[in-house]
């Protein structure tokens, strides 16, 4: 393993345990984590960390003033600001209903952002 005031902390969320693992960002050599998913997670978080976003845009014609989105599977964490750019640009009309495609393809990661509830 490589000099240990290099290892990375990170706190691995793929099960409730929470280890703690210590990341080598020189060999992705990984410790702390009880299984072989926190091992994966913690390679994955330092080469190429992922976030699934959520939040709300505007709704007009609705009693509601905002309705719930999230993005339907998960997109770089360095993009995270320039999406919620995009989606604060957004303007629904309702009726919404669960599931439509608010964004198709947010800054061309592949992954949509839908709604998450009925309006």
């Amino acid at each position: 393993m490589s000099d240990n005031t290099q290892l990375q902390e990170v706190i691995c969320i793929v099960c409730p345990k929470g280890c703690h693992l210590k990341v080598s960002p020189v060999d992705f050599t990984v410790t702390g984590g009880s299984c072989e998913k926190g091992i994966d997670y913690g390679i994955a978080e330092l080469k190429n960390p992922v976030r699934v976003l959520t939040s709300t845009v505007k709704v007009e014609g609705s009693d509601l003033i905002r309705c719930p989105v999230r993005t339907n599977g998960s997109i770089p964490k360095g993009k995270i600001m320039a999406a919620m750019e995009e989606i604060n640009k957004v303007a629904l009309k309702a009726p919404v209903r669960v599931g439509e495609v608010v964004i198709p393809d947010i800054l061309g990661t592949g992954v949509d952002v839908i709604a998450t509830r009925d309006i």
